[in-house]
């Protein structure tokens, strides 16, 4: 027996749902018409207010504030639902629905118009719904229909037989009819479920409340038969609709439709004492080969629904509308009553989603966790072996309705082997995890993810929920709102996104890393959809997709990174926290490019040089390996260079490189920035890319001068993300190293923006500390890849000087015409024109965010700015 039921998780999980009893959504125009409380209630009026202290009511706005990645509250869910429905039904209603296989619908519960057709809902659920007819609404209709022709023979003592005969016919067509698989009583509402045998029914008062129902519709214009079906009440009429419809089916040919029959849990149209499915049994015993449906565990009598689907073959017991109306206890004890004698054989699941497609949502939710709790229970108690709990729940999900209805599914469930190779996969990789986890002393976890506007963003977890996570089998993941993605440093939403929605955050495991303090480990995240498919502005997934259409041509590269950053001390002589002066230039005499005297106070207590040691040794820990650490020109500046690797791994270990730059230095008082230009009077920091196109060829000319000249024809708009700053452009001067304003090449070059250093390896030197690392490269590999694709020329000359410093005549025989953008907003338009082969959704969305952020810092006097970016990066 498997210990932390990696298979039992596993099938739940997979386990397709088929839903045996449901109705149909309402249509947009009657959508608020109707009260949304009533996903988790079946009470009515002051009742339903009253529904909001009630447990089921909060678990449910727990559930769907975790999904719409709102606040806990009804008011806020309503609020978030109402935006689902303006912005995407569609797709929410699928987001809903998603883990339905199919729906068998009664379509007889609102007023005709109202609600969608049960076909309609196929276009979320993975088989073709079906319809369940409700045979009250058929003879409802008949009656209405004979009103309507205003024939004399409502008035004649023959009535009931005209009727009867038409109900007959209109039951024969349901059974014949291939999306039809079964049928609905709702006697329980209308007269209770003590049904008479037929021989007892007396036909006098069954005409007698036949000429009620005509007399009542005559008042009303006729009626119709929704109006009608109210009136099938207290009356042998109703026994006489039950018994028709049993005797159709007990005699048509082939496969028995089901009937079904709501029992116990209902509104308050029901008698209470009459809806128990004990009263039902001589009715079972009536009709032995019509297969019998108990809907809704009978609850409050769930134990008589689960006697009787045990000793009558013909007795199926529905476990539906307790999920989401009772509370969590409630269910798992109704779960556990039902196993007590009911064979797994003869339980079948459902939501009895009406309306609403949040109703659905929480139901498939509750309905999978609590059967992972009580059968998971059972398994651990000894009381079944993990493989049969297994085949409890595909039973109930799936494989008792799919027989029982006669469906053809389109899934298929998992046999016992693919589970096993499944919850083997899982089991091995997350055994891995735990134990790297444990052999790295963790305490906590560190998921990080970088955004539009450069800013590194974490959530930290407990290892020990980490652990927990890891033994279900189901992987670490964070629910993030939309927003997340689409909010500037002050946390304020550009126009373009609202509060609704959330994605999911998968970790990548193999990005983990110790740090960037003692007791903590890092990982890095995706974005993906709650389908599980990649969002499209994912800033990591935008890499990987780049990286994947450059392998498509059979390029792959590797790529390293200088980092250069300037240490800073707080101030003591400013007064205002705010002051534009609350930080200044580390002091140390004669600081400069590579000066030894920068390192003679190494080992010092309060010295930088003592944390320059713990970075390297952080650095060291976490596999992050670098090929220098030495001072640089501006003072207090320095560089680390970090050793080549793949370009999403590179990444990576640049972001958690600064992570452990900026822990290490903070924790002895000092402070670090990535600021383009702190200073006006020193030199600026950038964090420069060297690649090199590491596949086979890649060091031949053709493949990558090809690839530079991609890069060189797209230059304009790649720095829109390499200097996505107003202070990138305070850098990015001619004749300081920085990569000037031309847009040209060169061997061995630091004035050019490209410098060549060998064969392949060439050096981006326009890249800065406040450029989101991601996007960067995937914008550089993007312009360099349809280089290669298109075989551009490198029509630029080997400039080995420094442009500004040359002649018109000697620029344009070196190819150099054209500048780089003078300011953010010009970048953004070049990159708006370009595109770079990047998702759209990716370009428009950093557009957005620059323009959102341009408009905040340009009302910021300079000196203003300057610290408050400083402050951030």
């Amino acid at each position: 027996m498997a210990s932390d039921l990696r298979l039992l998780n596993a099938a739940i999980d997979s386990t397709p749902l088929i839903d045996n009893h449901a109705h149909p959504l309402l249509k947009p125009g009657a959508v608020t018409k109707h009260p949304l409380l009533s996903i988790a209630s079946e009470a009515h009026g002051a009742a339903l207010e009253d529904s909001k202290c009630s447990l089921p009511h909060i678990r449910a706005v727990k559930q769907l504030a975790r999904a719409l990645d709102c606040q806990a509250t009804w008011e806020a869910v309503e609020v978030a639902i109402q935006r689902k429905r303006n912005e995407s039904p569609d797709e929410w209603t699928k987001f809903c629905l998603e883990d339905i296989e199919t729906i068998l619908i009664d379509d007889g519960l609102d007023r005709p118009g109202l609600s969608e057709t049960y076909s309609w809902h196929d276009k979320f659920t993975k088989s073709k719904c079906k319809r369940i007819v409700r045979i009250e609404t058929v003879v409802a209709d008949v009656v209405a229909h004979f009103l309507q022709l205003g024939s004399d023979i409502i008035f004649k003592d023959s009535f009931l037989g005209h009727v009867l005969d038409k109900y007959s016919l209109e039951i024969q067509k349901a059974l014949e009819d291939p999306d039809v698989v079964g049928f609905k009583s709702i006697i329980c509402y209308r007269r209770g479920l003590d049904i008479p045998p037929e021989n007892l029914i007396q036909t006098e008062d069954a005409k007698r409340a036949l000429r009620g129902i005509i007399s009542g519709g005559l008042r009303d214009a006729y009626g119709d038969g929704f109006s009608l079906v109210k009136r099938l009440e207290h009356s042998p009429l109703n026994d006489l609709v039950v018994h028709t419809a049993a005797k159709l089916i007990r005699d048509a040919p082939g496969h028995k439709k089901p009937l079904q029959f709501h029992t116990g849990l209902g509104d308050n149209d029901i008698t209470l004492t009459k809806s128990s499915p004990s009263h039902l049994q001589d009715f079972i015993r009536e009709y032995p080969t019509v297969p019998i449906v108990l809907l809704h565990a009978g609850y409050p009598w769930t134990r008589e629904t689960a006697y009787l689907a045990a000793m009558y073959p013909n007795v199926f017991a529905d476990i539906g509308e307790v999920f989401p109306c009772i509370s969590r206890q409630g269910q798992e004890s109704i779960v556990k009553q039902m196993l007590e004698i009911c064979p797994c054989s003869k339980i079948l699941c459902s939501t009895d989603g009406h309306g609403f497609p949040e109703m659905y949502f929480i139901a498939v939710n509750q309905i999978r966790s609590v059967l992972e709790a009580v059968l998971g229970g059972l398994v651990r108690n000894n009381q079944l072996e993990e493989i049969q709990a297994v085949q409890i729940v595909q039973a109930v999900l799936f494989s008792n309705s799919k027989k029982l209805y006669n469906l053809q599914a389109v899934s298929t469930l998992p046999t016992m082997a693919q589970l096993e190779t499944i919850s083997r996969t899982m089991q091995s990789s997350n055994q891995s995890i735990v134990q790297r986890l444990q052999s790295l002393n963790a305490k906590y976890l560190r998921i990080y993810w970088h955004d539009y506007t450069s800013s590194a963003k974490c959530r930290p977890l407990p290892i020990k929920q980490v652990y927990k996570t890891l033994a279900s089998g189901k992987p670490v993941t964070l629910s993030i709102t939309k927003a997340g993605l689409g909010l500037l440093q002050t946390d304020a939403m550009i126009p373009q996104v609202n509060a609704s929605g959330a994605f999911t955050v998968q970790v990548d495991w193999s990005s983990l890393k110790p740090g960037p303090v003692a007791g903590h480990v890092s990982v890095y995240g995706d974005f993906t959809e709650q389908d599980g498919s990649p969002a499209s502005v994912c800033p990591r997934t935008t890499l990987r997709t780049t990286l994947s259409k450059a392998g498509e041509l059979g390029l792959t590269f590797l790529l390293g990174f200088e980092v250069e950053f300037v240490v800073l001390e707080r101030n003591p002589d400013a007064a205002d926290p705010n002051s534009i002066d609350k930080y200044r230039a580390l002091r140390t005499d004669g600081h400069s490019w590579s000066m030894a005297r920068v390192l003679s106070d190494w080992g010092r207590e309060g010295s930088f040089n003592t944390v320059s040691e713990e970075i390297m040794d952080a650095l060291d820990a976490a596999g992050i390996a670098f090929e220098q650490f030495h001072p640089e020109s501006a003072p207090g500046q320095y560089e680390l260079v970090l050793a080549p690797l793949p370009p999403l791994e590179a990444c990576d270990a640049l972001l958690h490189a600064r992570q452990i730059l900026e822990s290490a230095a903070a924790r002895r008082g000092f402070r670090v920035t990535l600021h383009p230009k702190p200073f006006a009077a020193s030199c600026g920091s950038g964090s420069h890319a060297h690649v090199s196109v590491s596949s086979p060829g890649g060091d031949k000319p053709a493949v990558y001068e090809a690839f530079y000249a991609g890069v060189l024809s797209h230059f304009r708009a790649v720095a829109a993300f390499a200097n996505p700053s107003p202070a990138s452009y305070e850098r990015m001067v001619d004749s300081f190293w920085a990569g000037g304003r031309w847009i040209t090449w060169g061997t061995q070059n630091k004035e050019a923006p490209l410098r060549k250093v060998r064969d392949s390896h060439w050096e981006l030197k326009i890249l800065d500390g406040m450029a989101n690392p991601y996007l960067a490269v995937a914008a550089l590999l993007s312009a360099g890849a349809d280089g290669v694709r298109r075989k551009t020329p490198l029509t630029w000359g080997d400039c080995l000087g420094d442009p500004a410093k040359m002649g018109e005549k000697e620029k344009k025989q070196l190819g150099i015409t054209t500048l780089f953008p003078g300011n953010l907003r010009e970048a953004l338009e070049a990159l708006k024109q370009d595109g770079l082969g990047l998702h759209p959704d990716v370009v428009q969305r950093y557009i957005d965010i620059k323009n959102a952020e341009l408009e905040l810092l340009e009302k910021m006097k300079p000196d203003r700015r300057r610290v408050w970016l400083m402050e951030r990066y």
